[in-house]
């Protein structure tokens, strides 16, 4: 692609000041020599150091969007990928619970099926039963009965998109639970891929 961005990694964070530093580390580590990208940092509205920690490990090439206040994830999401330039746009979050490093194998991914999103499924999630388990499996259900659209985990963050559906997906509210569904009104073609999941560290 020349000069031109190919990938565009969008970060919403909120008090995730002890998360900047390997975060930002995990993806550099994952990504460079390897593709060209830009990193994008959304900061919703943090009233600890994640702004500045985020900012002195940035390259120019890179953006942090920062928040007034608090306006949610789907808000925060939507503003990342505003930025984006690249062709292709992959979303993440911050407190290295899904790590990076999948990122290239989702490019693989949609290469290979020739789709428009790639979507992360947690297969092995490291979180408690009662308060994330248990109620992310009772949304998954409800989601795929109303909709129709079949993946197993729709609240995973990591996910690859081409940039026009990414673009035009309409994120506002709480809507970051409900991006496959709105891709695939879209008419984007969709694939699942397990990627690996960590217990949160800090945060």
């Amino acid at each position: 692609l020349g000069d031109i961005m190919q990938l565009s990694v969008v970060i919403p964070v909120y008090n995730e000041e002890d998360n900047m530093k390997p975060m930002i580390d995990a993806v550099r580590q994952s990504l460079d020599g390897k593709i060209e990208y830009e990193l994008i940092i959304v900061d919703d509205g943090s009233d600890d150091h994640t702004v500045n920690r985020a900012k002195a490990l940035l390259r120019p090439e890179d953006h942090c969007v920062t928040f007034n206040r608090n306006y949610g994830q789907s808000t925060a999401m939507a503003a990342g990928i505003d930025y984006a330039s690249g062709s292709l746009v992959a979303t993440l979050d911050g407190d290295l619970q899904n790590r990076p490093e999948d990122i290239m194998a989702m490019i693989a991914v949609m290469q290979q099926h020739d789709c428009d999103v790639v979507a992360g499924w947690r297969k092995n999630r490291q979180d408690g039963m009662l308060l994330r388990k248990i109620p992310s499996l009772c949304a998954n259900f409800l989601i795929r009965k109303l909709t129709g659209v079949a993946l197993k985990d729709y609240g995973c963050t990591l996910k690859l998109f081409i940039l026009d559906v990414a673009k035009n997906l309409g994120l506002y509210g709480e809507l970051h639970r409900f991006i496959p569904v709105l891709a695939q009104l879209y008419g984007a073609k969709i694939r699942e891929m397990p990627v690996t999941h960590h217990p949160r560290v800090h945060g």
